[in-house]
């Protein structure tokens, strides 16, 4: 998620546009196949006729903002390394011809909107991967970067400055880390930031307003231990603050996404009773104040893929 640049960033950033619409999709201890959408700027939430291609938990998402949003790998049964691709505005499924390079689930998404989207991290069941695959959105085929993740883990969750890099943070080696490994656009280069997460954690979620900060929040920093911190990262120099109000309850396996220049939402996971919620956080990037939606998911669930698209290029 070529280069934005400066007219394509203030579509997404402080000043820009307001978005269509988010979604939720897959999750949950039975796994499902459902997507849920939620309107902007009102938040009314619809279930699309069409869910994904399979049930399935332990997915990511990722979104091309104006053309199409994407959920990949997971765990149906089995692991898998499916990738359906919905397009904008109508909501039509189609699944890639070529998925991720390999089966995996617990890996995160993010975008550089209007050129390319990434899947990295997870496992395949087994073992951790440090894997980065890249889809163009030009023809969405798919290469898989050089340089992966600082470190194989599982559980991080990721975010995109689109036009700038994108954020991988969080998940668990041998244990959580803390760490943050940040992705240059276009040549994806890869660093790791100086100050990391406030606290090793992983199965957490992220999402951006793009152009001003990034939001890394919830997960575990051992279980059962959930937490309900919000860690801010501003653009500008990737420094990191942590929100007074962080979510309404600690949980496991939230769901991210964002209204770029307007709000992010982290949605369902599983609490400290422990029961997966339907509660949606709603975060104004105005003032970072936090509401509850009062229309949730429609299911308690969490462990899916969360993309929005957020104006259209």
């Amino acid at each position: 998620m070529a280069p934005l640049g400066a007219a394509k960033v203030g579509l997404f950033g402080a000043a820009g546009a307001a978005g269509d619409a988010g979604y939720f999709g897959g999750g949950g201890w039975g796994r499902q196949s459902t997507v849920d959408k939620f309107a902007f700027p009102g938040d009314s939430r619809s279930t699309l006729g069409t869910g994904l291609s399979a049930a399935c938990w332990r997915l990511a998402a990722m979104a091309n903002s104006g053309t199409a949003g994407y959920f990949g790998g997971g765990d149906t049964g089995s692991v898998v390394d499916t990738v359906d691709k919905f397009a904008f505005p109508g909501d039509s499924r189609s699944t890639l011809g070529t998925g991720l390079s390999a089966a995996c689930r617990n890996l995160a998404g993010m975008a550089n909107s209007g050129t390319a989207g990434y899947f990295g991290g997870g496992d395949d069941s087994s073992s951790s991967v440090d894997t980065v695959d890249k889809f163009a959105f030009s023809d969405d085929s798919r290469t898989t970067l050089g340089t992966g993740l600082s470190a194989a883990r599982t559980g991080p969750a990721a975010m995109a400055n689109s036009g700038t890099a994108g954020y991988f943070g969080g998940g668990a080696e041998a244990s959580n880390v803390d760490t943050v490994d940040k992705f240059a656009f276009p040549g994806d280069s890869r660093s790791t930031l100086g100050t990391g997460l406030s606290a090793a954690r992983s199965v957490l979620a992220a999402m951006a307003n793009s152009g001003t900060a990034g939001y890394f929040g919830g997960g575990d920093t051992g279980w059962p231990n959930r937490v309900d911190t919000v860690d801010k990262f501003a653009f500008s120099d990737d420094s990191r603050t942590t929100l007074g109000t962080g979510l309404t309850a600690g949980v496991y396996g939230p769901i991210g996404m964002a209204n770029s220049g307007t709000a992010g939402y982290f949605g369902g996971g599983l609490d400290s009773a422990p029961a997966y919620v339907t509660t949606v956080d709603k975060f104004a990037f105005s003032d970072d104040s936090r509401t509850t939606l009062g229309a949730g998911l429609s299911s308690a669930r969490g462990l899916g893929g969360g993309m929005a698209n957020s104006g259209s290029l």
